[in-house]
C-alpha cells in the first residue's frame, strides 16, 4: 500500500526568507551543557545565511555571555575555529567554566560585501542575542566580545561604535532583527588593527603560495573596497581610533598583543590604548613577549586564555 506524502505548511514555505530564526530547543550534551548549533541570525537576499553558535554553562541562570569573533583577514575564518594555536577545546572550555555563555559568529567575508557588512553582522548578533536571551538562558544586560585579529578589529568596533558615535547610524546597520541595542560590558581585542590609515604604510609580510594564475588579496583593500588611499574617510570610519573620543564612554578593554607581530605591528594596540586613556576609558594593555602574530613563539597561550577569561568573567559579573 502506498503511503501518502507528508502535508506541507505553506507557513513554512516564505519568500523570501524571514530575516532571522528563533533558536529551537537546544540539544543537551553529557556535561549538562546545552547547545544551539547553526542558528541563524540573519539573512540577506544573494548571501549565506549568517550564522552562530551557542554554548550555555550548566545551571539555571542566566549567564552572562561573551560573543566570540574570528579572525581570517576579513576574507576568511569559521566561527568553529579559533587560530591554531588556540585549541578550540581550550577555548571553550575556559569560557564555560568561568559560568560564561558562549556565542560563536559567522560574519560576511570582505569578498561577499565590504565593510560596513562585517560590523552590521556582529551587531546584528548582538541584537539577536538580547531578543532571544530568555530562550537562550542568557542575560541579555551582561554581554561581552571578544575577538582575535580581524575578530580583535570587529571587537573593539563594536565596543566603540553607537548610534551617536562618528558615523554610528550608518555602522550599526539593521540587519537580522532589525533595532536594538548594542553596547556590550567589556571588550578583549587580540592583535586587532585600530587605524586603518597609519598601518598602510606598514609592509604586508609575505602571503601563502596560492593557485597558478591567482594571488592573495590585500586584507585592507579587500575590506574597504580600494586601497586606503582611495578611501580614505572609509578607512577612518573602519578605524577603532576613530571612535574613541573623548567622553565616548568606552567599556573596559583589554589588549593582548605580541611584540613582534609582523602582519599586525604591536604599536597598533598601542595606539588604541592611548585613545582608550584619552577617552576615559578604563583599558589594559599586555604585551605577549617574543609573539608574532596568533601569538606564534609564545609558551603561554593557556595563560594568556585564562587572563582573558578571568577579565571577561570579572567584568560580566560571572558568578553573580
Amino acid at each position: 500500500m502506498t503511503q501518502s506524502p507528508p502535508a506541507i505548511d505553506l507557513a513554512d514555505m516564505t519568500w523570501p526568507p524571514p530575516p532571522y530564526q528563533a533558536p529551537v530547543p537546544p540539544v543537551t550534551d553529557e556535561h549538562g551543557i546545552r547547545h544551539h548549533d547553526g542558528v541563524t541570525y540573519a539573512t540577506t537576499p544573494g548571501y549565506r545565511p549568517r550564522l552562530l553558535d551557542v554554548r550555555v554553562p550548566p545551571g539555571e541562570g542566566p549567564f552572562p555571555a561573551v560573543v566570540w569573533i574570528h579572525g581570517g583577514g576579513w576574507l576568511d575564518g569559521d566561527r568553529r575555529y579559533p587560530p591554531p594555536t588556540v585549541p578550540a577545546a581550550l577555548l571553550h572550555g575556559a569560557v564555560l567554566g568561568a559560568g560564561l555563555a558562549l556565542v560563536s559568529v559567522d560574519y560576511r567575508h570582505s569578498l561577499e560585501a565590504p565593510f560596513p557588512a562585517q560590523l552590521h553582522d556582529v551587531k546584528a548578533a548582538i541584537r539577536y542575542v538580547r531578543k532571544f536571551a530568555g530562550t537562550l538562558g542568557i542575560d541579555p544586560d551582561r554581554i561581552g566580545v571578544w575577538g582575535e585579529s580581524a575578530g580583535g578589529h570587529l571587537a573593539a568596533l563594536a565596543g566603540l561604535v553607537g548610534p551617536d558615535s562618528t558615523d554610528g547610524e550608518a555602522l550599526e546597520g539593521a540587519h537580522g532583527v532589525g533595532s536594538g541595542d548594542t553596547a556590550v560590558g567589556a571588550v578583549v581585542d587580540w592583535y586587532g588593527v585600530s587605524d586603518l590609515v597609519s598601518l598602510s604604510a606598514h609592509p604586508m609580510p609575505p602571503m601563502p603560495p596560492m593557485p597558478p594564475g591567482s594571488e592573495f588579496p590585500d586584507p585592507y583593500v579587500a575590506l574597504l573596497g580600494a586601497p586606503v588611499a582611495e578611501r580614505p574617510e572609509l578607512a577612518k570610519a573602519a578605524s577603532p581610533v576613530t571612535h574613541a573620543a573623548e567622553g565616548s564612554n568606552p567599556p573596559p578593554f583589554l589588549l593582548v598583543h605580541g611584540r613582534l607581530d609582523g602582519l599586525v605591528p604591536y604599536s597598533q594596540s598601542e595606539l588604541l590604548a592611548e585613545a582608550l586613556v584619552a577617552a576615559g576609558g578604563e583599558v589594559t594593555l599586555r604585551p605577549v613577549e617574543g609573539a608574532d602574530h596568533i601569538f606564534l613563539g609564545s609558551p603561554d597561550v593557556p595563560l594568556i586564555v585564562a587572563d582573558s577569561v578571568a577579565f571577561l568573567a570579572d567584568h560580566l559579573g560571572a558568578g553573580a
